[in-house]
């Protein structure tokens, strides 16, 4: 089969077309025809070799998203069955290849049935930031109704969908953006109020929204250094998120505060090979909010197919980018 490769680090030229042999099913495991990806800063960060220990075996195929149809089944698959349209969060990482192909071999427990009411394209772009979302605020923020939670990069992949789930569980989303586009999908999306954080500092929106005391809790989707905002901006005692925090920090106002910090790390599952099962899951709780028109997702304006995939990280690396970019397969 044809599928773009690379095999080694660096920028986004080292992606090639390569000739490699088509997956074999093996128990468990289902192959998919790949339709389409969507392109996340987790690829972007193992193309370059910042991820090494996360890369597949040269030549690698990586891209997480996935959506396409089921080819072949092996033994012990339960669920799905040839003819199955599916999308799911599926590796690209260690020893398992990702979507940039024809066709890719998928543990059955990382996939779920597409959801009726969107494409291909649409249903692609969903996995990575929807579970990260998902655990984030569904399973581990504890929010109750008229908590107030403030979501830093609300206008991006992760941060847009999780004010949806924030406003699904009834709390006042304060969410912090770049830019105006960014702020008029928070807005649309139901955030109670948008902050430009390149034009207000955090004391600013502290002490106008919470009377200094604080928010209950703070999902952070840009991590690392902006991490110290996010310890800055929770209450006493209160509760912050992060899907990014690959950083050495002082942590003295976490102590301070007695503050609760929990990562999210979604990959866990395919790293480990345990509670794959969790994914699948998720992703149907997805399927259900999606049919049911509770949960949307924004797409980037630019389109790349897979062959084009070095522009598409060239447009990525480039800024500008808003929301999700997807990947068409062209190589069938």
């Amino acid at each position: 089969m044809k599928a773009m490769v690379i095999n080694k680090f660096g920028g986004p030229e080292v992606f090639e077309l390569a000739d490699i042999p088509k997956p074999e099913v093996k128990p468990g495991y289902v192959l998919v025809r790949v339709i389409a990806s969507s392109l996340n800063p987790f690829e972007i960060k193992l193309r370059s070799g910042l991820l090494p220990e996360f890369t597949p075996p040269f030549p690698a195929i990586l891209n997480s998203d996935v959506s396409g149809v089921v080819v072949a089944v092996g033994e012990n698959v339960e669920v799905l069955k040839p003819g199955d349209e599916v999308y799911g969060f599926i590796g690209g990482m260690t020893d398992e290849n990702g979507a940039l192909a024809e066709y890719a071999l998928v543990d059955e427990e990382l996939l779920c049935k597409k959801p009726s009411n969107i494409d291909f394209k649409t249903a692609a772009l969903f996995p990575l930031v929807g579970i990260s979302a998902y655990k984030a605020i569904i399973e581990n923020s504890r929010l109750k109704p008229g908590d107030k939670v403030l979501i830093h990069g609300a206008g991006g992949g992760v941060g847009h969908i999780a004010v949806q789930f924030a406003k699904m569980l009834n709390a006042e989303v304060y969410a912090t953006v770049s830019n105006d586009e960014k702020a008029e999908i928070a807005e649309h999306l139901g955030a109670d109020y948008v902050i430009n954080y390149k034009t207000t500092d955090v004391e600013e929106y502290l002490n106008k929204y919470t009377d200094g005391k604080g928010f209950d809790v703070v999902f952070d989707t840009i991590g690392a250094d902006n991490l110290i905002n996010s310890f800055k901006a929770a209450k006493v005692e209160g509760l912050v998120l992060t899907t990014n925090s690959r950083v050495a920090l002082d942590l003295t106002l976490v102590h301070h505060k007695s503050l609760t910090l929990k990562t999210i790390f979604i990959v866990l599952p395919i790293l480990k090979k345990t509670d794959r099962s969790e994914m699948g899951n998720i992703l149907n709780e997805m399927k259900k909010m999606i049919e049911a028109g509770n949960l949307t997702i924004y797409r980037d304006k630019t389109e790349f197919n897979f062959s084009e995939i070095i522009n598409a990280h060239k447009y990525y690396e480039a800024g500008g980018t808003t929301a999700k970019i997807a990947l068409i397969n062209d190589l069938i």
